[in-house]
């Protein structure tokens, strides 16, 4: 029983030094949820053989770049969809609703669908504001940490 507490509070801090940088962006992401964080770039001399070159959100592409280079991306998010059966923004919502600390790696593997799959379909990116998956993702890990530790200051 001592072992299985100890371990439980190994995991929450990695669980929590992994999630800290990126839970101050939660304000952001609830402040944008459903909108569109990008666009396209328009310049004067455009015509109709330009190509559009999409444009972020400078906060968006931070929490992108920052998420990217975290413990937390798992570039084998598929077999989480999979093993899941998640196929809709429906599907997602509701698996990161009864995320428990046992699913930490399910929580991973649908951040890391929109992050590291937006580096070939940059449109994934826009998705997850507009679907609030971020948000939602970022809330429910810090939840947990929160649950079985203490508050988390995100200042």
């Amino acid at each position: 029983m001592e072992k299985d507490t100890e371990y439980r509070q190994q995991l929450l801090r990695e669980y929590k030094q992994t999630a800290m940088p990126l839970l101050r962006y939660i304000p952001w992401f609830e402040k944008n949820a459903g909108q569109n964080p990008g666009g396209f770039y328009q310049d004067p001399e455009f015509t109709e053989h330009s190509m559009s070159i999409p444009v972020y959100d400078s906060t968006l592409m931070s929490f992108v770049r920052e998420a990217g280079g975290s413990a937390l991306m798992d570039r084998n998010y598929c077999y989480v969809y999979t093993r899941n059966h998640i196929r809709t923004h429906e599907d997602e919502r509701r698996i990161i609703a009864a995320a428990e600390l046992k699913d930490w790696n399910v929580l991973r593997g649908i951040l890391s669908k929109y992050v590291l799959g937006g580096r070939t379909k940059s449109t994934l990116w826009t998705q997850a504001v507009q679907e609030n998956i971020f948000y939602l993702v970022l809330k429910k890990m810090r939840d947990i940490i929160e649950y079985w530790d203490r508050p988390v200051d995100i200042r």
